[in-house]
């Protein structure tokens, strides 16, 4: 993986990260949106790490750290370069980030229909924890 690149996003990455997502990521949220996205990196400037080969893009995740807990959302690596470790190098980056900021646990969420994303993050050491349910509420329409 030396021809890898990771690095945080800048905002002038942010509209060819939502149209990554698109093409590479599994579902939607109400947040893929780029008022959504500038507002994540200008609160955490270094959360939204990207993979680049050859400049280009082929894989993010969000590596979010709240001061207390550490989060993972939208690990996605670009169908053609899947299994060739862009996941695991954005994975050891968050973590590595994580542990710099002081985190003790990283939680991932990942969609119960996805089996792919699954297999993905048991290999990376990550496991479900089925006591806990995500309760959510949509703050806006």
């Amino acid at each position: 993986m030396s021809d890898l690149r990771i690095r945080a996003a800048t905002p002038d990455d942010l509209d060819a990260a939502l149209a990554f997502w698109k093409l590479a990521a599994e579902g939607t949220s109400i947040s893929d949106d780029r008022a959504g996205v500038e507002r994540l990196v200008a609160r955490d400037p270094e959360s939204l790490l990207l993979a680049e080969r050859d400049g280009e893009l082929v894989g993010t995740v969000i590596a979010g750290f709240d001061g207390w807990r550490c989060h993972l959302y939208r690990l996605a690596v670009r169908p053609d370069a899947r299994r060739q470790g862009v996941g695991s190098a954005l994975l050891a980056a968050a973590e590595e980030r994580f542990v710099r900021l002081g985190g003790r646990r990283g939680d991932a969420m990942v969609l119960d229909r996805n089996e792919r994303a699954q297999h993905a993050w048991r290999a990376a050491g990550y496991v479900p924890e089925p006591q806990w349910t995500r309760w959510v509420k949509h703050l806006t329409d």
